[in-house]
C-alpha cells in the first residue's frame, strides 16, 4: 500500500495495513529517485529545446520547426509528470476494487 495515498479528513488510514518503517523508507527512496529523474527530464527537455530554438534563429528558417520535438517530447514530460506527481487511489477506491476483487 502506498502511503502517500490521499484519505478522507474525517477517516484516518487503518494503522494495521500502514507499512513498517523499512518498507516506508524503501518507498521514500523510491519516490525521491522518480522526482529527481524528472527533474532531470526537465533539465535535459529546455536545454535541448532551447539548443533547437538557438540553431533555428541561427539559421534564419522561416518556419519554426522547433515546434515539433517542443511538442512531441513535451507530451512525454507532461505524462511523466502526471507518473510522478499525481496523488494515487483513495482508500475507499482500493477497498471498493479488493471487494469487487473478492466476489470474483
Amino acid at each position: 500500500m502506498d502511503p502517500t495515498m490521499n484519505f478522507p479528513r474525517d477517516r484516518a488510514p487503518d494503522p494495521s495495513t500502514q507499512p513498517g518503517a523499512d518498507e516506508l523508507r524503501v518507498l521514500a527512496v523510491q519516490r525521491l529517485r522518480a522526482k529527481r529523474e524528472l527533474a532531470t527530464h526537465a533539465v535535459a527537455y529546455v536545454l535541448v529545446n532551447s539548443m533547437l530554438v538557438v540553431i533555428w534563429f541561427m539559421t534564419g528558417a522561416n518556419f519554426f520547426w522547433p515546434v515539433f520535438p517542443i511538442l512531441g517530447w513535451g507530451i512525454g514530460l507532461v505524462f511523466h509528470a502526471w507518473d510522478v506527481l499525481a496523488p494515487g487511489p483513495s482508500e475507499a477506491r482500493i477497498q471498493a476494487e479488493m471487494d469487487a476483487l473478492r466476489r470474483r
